[in-house]
């Protein structure tokens, strides 16, 4: 999960996705980046943490970090979660295979569209709304990905 900083959207994408990979006892493994490095080493933003615990989540033991070329190597999908990421980390890509790997995680919710889910660091758009978008992603993941995991156990 990447966005800019790694304190609003791509921890709350981390918590939620964590949430239900625990839920769905699924051997899976989620993570979050920005990508850029102000906030290397912080929490997440206060008003991301207290939007998380309204819906029973725990995201204080995260921190921020930067994403890095190597993480293409650790992941299967790297979901961003606006164009301008979805930019930065292309440009990282090193190959074709990198490059599939990245996409905006709306498309998994609604195919095609391109949505971005939008940055609330500034208050313009409330990280409630954020959250409920990155709910309804998280939920189209599982649709996808844990019917492929069954098929191929």
């Amino acid at each position: 999960m990447v966005c800019l900083g790694n304190i609003c959207r791509s921890p709350l994408a981390e918590g939620i996705m964590a949430h239900k990979i625990k839920q769905h006892q699924l051997d899976w493994s989620v993570d979050s980046a920005g990508t850029g490095a102000w906030h290397v080493g912080n929490l997440p933003d206060s008003r991301s943490i207290e939007v998380a615990q309204r819906h029973g989540i725990d995201i204080t033991h995260q921190r921020a970090k930067q994403f890095e070329t190597k993480d293409f190597d650790r992941y299967d999908l790297i979901l961003v979660m606006d164009s301008s990421n979805y930019q930065n980390i292309n440009r990282l890509a090193r190959n074709d295979a990198d490059k599939k790997k990245i996409d905006l995680i709306m498309n998994l919710a609604i195919p095609g569209r391109n949505v971005n889910v939008p940055d609330p660091y500034y208050g313009e758009f409330g990280f409630e709304k954020v959250f409920e978008m990155l709910n309804q992603a998280t939920n189209a993941v599982l649709e996808q990905y844990a019917q492929k995991n069954l098929q191929h156990n």
